[in-house]
């Protein structure tokens, strides 16, 4: 097998199945939490839980899921990625329906906003802890069975299954507002879907024992594949994903808000708004993704300066946009850049290195974007309500300093000049996967 080859090959019709089942579960979860992001703001004012307060139910998930996900990406090399993504759906659909309890609870008025608040950020704990096994097996999946100079093309599609979600979650979001579950229907709605998924997985998602990193001839030979996340091969790219994650993130948890007070209407009436907002972002995502990417075939180093810039512009026209109309606009053209950047340094990381380490740096890439949800919610939001154009101004600022980083550092502006991964790790800066420190700057 060449350095050009894939690590484990498919026929095209097993590949085709097994990619598109990877691809439900990545679709069917960030519809789940877009749905739930699209709901949330009306929740908490109409369950009387502060905009801040509501704003930090994340932050315990995404802690989890930054510390988990490496340890999940190792244990994907030891038994293999599809354990993972099945362990990873049953996190997600018991997560949501146990969120979707204490929600419904609250509305009903049945519990106190404080504990509602605490019982939803427990079961929104169980995504973090259990659900983030199934990022980084995906990823690793995917990069095992591609050949380095379609990788990006591969990993952008399966990034599309997120932008394609944030179209559905909005849109179904008010369809599944039942009369007596009211807006705690979304999430035991996603719990079943959820459960629909796991089934797929089980019985579809194709991998033999020895497909399996370390089971596979010669793999005790070898030694253990381990990353740090300052080896200088995907450092530049864990900083550029952690600060891009956290600024999308910004706009994300700032945008139910914005919406409300921009049209100065109900809660919950204003959760439509939001979801038309989120869906013309997700349509804008997908375009580059599904689009773009291809035809124009952009390399990963030409996504990382074009993303950040695309979204630094969107940011500026946020901040001072007069009107609903001009929102929704600029949020799409924020997207559009997100869709650009993220499978950039996803694919530049995954292409940096060798197929022994492919799971290591898929859950370092994962840990980052859960780390970038423990404090961007909380503080985009406290920054919102003290003036409102300060979060985007502060986005400006960050994903400005991001281009002159994709275009000034020699990692990021080499990658993808070559079909072939860099395989000789720098044995200076090894050690084990499960040890990547997530609460740094991942």
């Amino acid at each position: 097998m060449t350095a050009a080859s894939p690590d484990v090959v498919l026929s095209d019709r097993t590949k085709g199945r097994a990619f598109a089942i990877l691809f439900a579960v990545l679709l069917s979860s960030a519809a789940g939490n877009t749905a739930l992001q699209t709901v949330l703001p009306a929740i908490a004012r109409e369950v009387g839980i502060n905009d801040v307060l509501i704003s930090s139910i994340f932050s315990l998930s995404a802690l989890l899921w930054g510390v988990m996900s490496p340890v999940w990406a190792r244990m994907s090399d030891k038994h293999g990625r599809k354990p993972m993504v099945v362990l990873g759906m049953a996190g997600f659909a018991v997560s949501m329906l146990g969120f979707g309890f204490f929600i419904f609870m609250g509305l009903k008025g049945l519990m106190v906003p404080l504990a509602v608040f605490a019982g939803a950020a427990l079961s929104r704990a169980i995504f973090g802890l259990v659900g983030s096994a199934s990022n980084p097996a995906a990823q690793a999946y995917v990069a095992d069975r591609t050949a380095p100079a379609e990788r990006t093309n591969a990993l952008a599609t399966m990034a599309s299954a997120s932008g394609l979600g944030t179209i559905l979650g909005p849109a179904v979001a008010p369809f599944l507002v039942f009369p007596l579950l009211t807006l705690s229907g979304p999430m035991f709605a996603f719990a079943a879907i959820a459960m629909i998924v796991l089934v797929l997985v089980v019985r579809g998602l194709p991998e033999r024992p020895e497909e399996i990193p370390d089971r596979e001839v010669g793999a005790r030979d070898r030694p253990r594949a381990r990353v740090r996340w300052n080896d200088r091969r995907i450092m530049p790219f864990i900083v550029y994903g952690f600060l891009l994650a956290s600024a999308q993130t910004v706009n994300q948890q700032t945008l139910g808000f914005m919406v409300i007070d921009k049209l100065a209407i109900s809660p919950a009436k204003a959760a439509a708004f939001a979801g038309v907002a989120m869906m013309a972002g997700a349509v804008a995502s997908l375009l580059a993704q599904w689009g773009l990417i291809r035809m124009l075939r952009l390399k990963p180093r030409q996504l990382l300066w074009l993303g950040a810039g695309c979204a630094a512009l969107g940011n500026l026209i946020v901040a001072f946009s007069p009107d609903y109309h001009t929102l929704v606009v600029a949020f799409a053209l924020c997207s559009l850049g997100y869709g650009f950047a993220r499978p950039g340094f996803t694919a530049g990381a995954s292409l940096s290195v060798g197929h022994e380490e492919q799971g290591a740096v898929a859950g370092a890439i994962s840990a980052i974007n859960g780390a970038s949800v423990i404090i961007a919610p909380v503080l985009g939001v406290a920054l919102y309500k003290w003036a409102h154009p300060t979060p985007y101004l502060m986005n400006v600022a960050v994903l400005g300093a991001l281009v002159a980083y994709a275009l000034l550092d020699p990692v990021m502006r080499k990658v993808g000049d070559g079909v072939e991964p860099r395989g000789a790790r720098d044995e200076a800066q090894v050690v084990d996967a499960s040890s990547i420190d997530a609460s740094g700057p991942h």
